[in-house]
């Protein structure tokens, strides 16, 4: 079902381009601006909003770049013992960050 729709999708956006439906389109050749909520479910996008207005980044988002960091220093660990260090602290942050991504999908998505 799934090839399906994309194959569909893909002839349609195929007869578009052919026909010229999507020349000169508003931004084109610009980049795409994705530092939009599109990821965050909707009912939390206005806090997201307020948070990133405020500088703040939501705990998630900051345990993903504490994680990437920590596997760029461990890439670069100039010893065993620096590695195994970096190794120790990376489990850490992916235990938090799952258990943390564990407790919002068991959240109610509304609040009554």
């Amino acid at each position: 079902m799934r090839d399906a729709i994309f194959k569909i999708a893909e002839r349609k956006i195929q007869e578009a381009i052919e026909n010229g439906d999507l020349d000169n389109l508003p931004g084109a050749g610009k980049p795409l601006k994705l530092e939009t909520d599109f990821h965050v479910p909707e009912d939390l996008r206005a806090t997201y909003g307020i948070l990133r207005q405020a500088g703040v980044l939501p705990e998630e988002l900051d345990l993903q770049q504490a994680i990437a960091k920590l596997e760029e220093m461990l890439a670069a660990a100039p010893s065993a013992e620096e590695a195994g260090r970096l190794k120790a602290k990376l489990a850490e942050k992916r235990l938090h960050y799952d258990i943390l991504m564990e407790k919002r999908r068991k959240k109610p998505l509304h609040i009554y």
